[in-house]
């Protein structure tokens, strides 16, 4: 492999200004099984609520290490909007922890492994200054820009997710989860060109794709099983790979085939994260999400 930066061909058309927008979410009166009659499916976009707090608070502090080294001032805006965002993001999620707690799934002992995972494992690490901590933050940059090919994956999935509306899922939860997702449609550029533009290496993206994918396959699966092996509501709780499939046929899921086919999409020499989802869709669904204006109703 080549360990030339690469030219992908981004939509310029797409680009917008990125702003972090104050939301209210409030969740009394949403239950332990927000997608009625499917707990699996409820536990497993659960993960998120695990994963997403102590990630995105990851995410902040690594870039605004690495704000020293952008030397385009678009870049650098987008940058700051992108951490404005990821906070807030941080924050939305961190608020459904003590309602899951109440209902009586204390999610505890798995966010503290996760809270482990970005503090210390992906942390900062004691290194000679030069070349070694500037190899640890650009394989961090690498792994943001790789994790974020996903969150923006799932974002557009949950824009698309008509199956969860049929279902009656709950608004608030609904909502919650768009927000986040069209705000991840709306900036799933930022981290694949700040990449780009600090490194480029497609050594460097094609290993921490591989670190990436394997950890957030290991944490959502584990995640899963945590959720449904300790929900009071259920018997003998469990989360398998044949559950995870056939939700993605039924549109409650991301499809499994789809997920394999961003694979080789992330990995192409000519990707850029433009080219996939719509900015259009996205920004339209913040003009009217009840949370992200106001406070939802349900």
């Amino acid at each position: 492999m080549s360990n030339t930066p690469l030219a992908p061909a981004p939509v310029a058309s797409e680009h917008i200004e990125l702003r972090a927008r104050n939301v209210s979410f409030s969740w009394e009166d949403s239950p332990l099984h927000w997608l009625p009659n499917d707990p699996f499916a409820t536990h497993t976009i659960n993960v998120l609520h695990l994963l997403l707090p102590a990630g995105e608070r990851w995410f902040v502090h690594v870039y605004k290490q690495v704000l020293p080294l952008i030397r385009d001032e678009q870049l650098r805006a987008d940058v700051v909007g992108f951490i404005g965002q990821e906070a807030m993001h941080a924050t939305a999620h961190d608020e459904v922890l003590p309602h899951l707690k109440r209902l009586g799934l204390d999610p505890t002992p798995y966010t503290a492994q996760v809270d482990w995972l970005f503090e210390k494992l992906l942390g900062d690490r004691t290194l000679p200054p030069g070349r070694a901590q500037r190899w640890w933050l650009l394989e961090r940059v690498a792994m943001i820009a790789a994790i974020e090919h996903y969150t923006a994956f799932l974002g557009n999935w949950v824009l698309n997710a008509e199956e969860l509306d049929r279902r009656g899922a709950d608004p608030m939860m609904l909502d919650l989860l768009r927000w986040h997702g069209a705000e991840e449609v709306e900036h799933r550029s930022v981290a694949f060109d700040l990449f780009m533009h600090v490194d480029g290496s497609y050594r460097r993206r094609a290993r921490t794709w591989a670190t990436a994918f394997g950890a957030l396959v290991f944490l959502w699966q584990r995640g899963a099983r945590f959720f449904m092996e300790n929900d009071p509501t259920l018997t003998n709780g469990r989360a398998s790979l044949g559950q995870f499939v056939r939700a993605g046929r039924q549109g409650t899921l991301p499809s499994t085939p789809a997920m394999l086919r961003s694979i080789p999409t992330y990995l192409a020499r000519t990707y850029h994260p433009s080219q996939e989802g719509s900015t259009a869709q996205a920004v339209a669904y913040l003009a009217s999400s009840p949370g992200a204006n106001g406070g939802a109703a349900r």
